[in-house]
């Protein structure tokens, strides 16, 4: 009785949030779904019902399956490299040393920069004329290489802004995991006589594998919404649209196509694919996740 009766304070403490969400998450999630039914010009006029048409225009159109794959490529680029350099970063600034403090700052700087910085930024030590790399390779007299123009290298350009820019963050989160990890773990471990990579193997990953887990959930939701690295950096979806991932399909099938019917369709179907791909992060990686007491 005490919990119904608490019931009607607890919905007047989430109203807001929950308007918050109506109005900026779900209406917008319902609306897009709705749209996509719907053949329409870019003005909303000339609306004509079409029902499933374009969600299998989305499905098969040979555009929107090289997005998927260049997506899915752009994701095995970014999500394991910063994860891996966020946790060993993590790992070093954790030491109790003189002057750490510093090094941690530094680490963290990324995630205050914003994703228009960190491309400019990238911009200028790749450029093939004016780039900082290009002229310190000029000056050995070897020859210059153009990573933004390249089919073979341009995505791995964009993926290394990206793996940059996710380091602050990962590397705040992880710090953040082993700073909850008890010390008296570590010191019986080291009694019993485990050297630095077993205590990391058998302590550190395992305690930290539910911070691991929500990292890389989180990587993988922004690796598939990344935008704006694309645009500043390769504009047009790259050469050959060796970047064009799918939220840059979806860019170019509402502002080149002037087809936001189609677009929305592709919309809902890539959160259709992200939504799944989380829960079989969710599904199959909690398994080996450690919730230590």
């Amino acid at each position: 009785m005490r919990r119904r009766g608490d019931t009607p304070l607890a919905l007047a403490f989430l109203a807001p949030s929950l308007v918050l969400f109506g109005v900026w998450a779900f209406y917008p999630l319902v609306r897009t779904v709705q749209l996509g039914f719907y053949r329409q010009d870019p003005f909303g006029n000339n609306r004509t019902w079409v029902g499933l048409d374009q969600y299998r225009e989305a499905l098969t159109s040979a555009d929107f399956r090289h997005s998927l794959w260049v997506s899915v490529a752009y994701v095995l680029l970014t999500v394991p490299a910063s994860l891996l350099l966020g946790l060993g970063l993590a790992v070093l600034a954790h030491q109790q040393l003189r002057g750490m403090r510093i090094f941690r700052t530094i680490f963290s700087s990324t995630v205050a920069t914003s994703v228009a910085v960190a491309s400019l930024l990238w911009l200028v030590l790749l450029h093939p004329s004016l780039g900082i790399y290009n002229q310190f390779r000029r000056s050995l007299g070897w020859d210059t290489v153009d990573f933004l123009n390249d089919p073979g290298t341009a995505l791995r350009a964009v993926a290394l802004t990206t793996v940059w820019q996710n380091l602050g963050l990962v590397f705040i989160v992880m710090i953040a995991g082993l700073q909850s990890i008890p010390q008296d773990l570590y010191e019986a471990a080291e009694l019993d006589g485990h050297g630095a990579w077993s205590r990391f193997r058998r302590i550190t990953l395992p305690m930290l594998s539910p911070t691991i887990l929500f990292a890389s959930v989180l990587l993988l939701i922004h690796a598939f919404q990344s935008f704006g690295q694309i645009d500043l950096l390769t504009p047009g979806g790259g050469p050959l649209k060796s970047t064009n991932v799918l939220v840059y399909q979806l860019y170019s099938t509402v502002y080149e196509s002037r087809d936001p019917g189609l677009a929305s369709a592709q919309a809902v179907v890539l959160f259709a694919i992200i939504f799944l791909l989380t829960m079989v992060q969710m599904r199959f990686l909690e398994r080996r996740v450690h919730y230590g007491r």
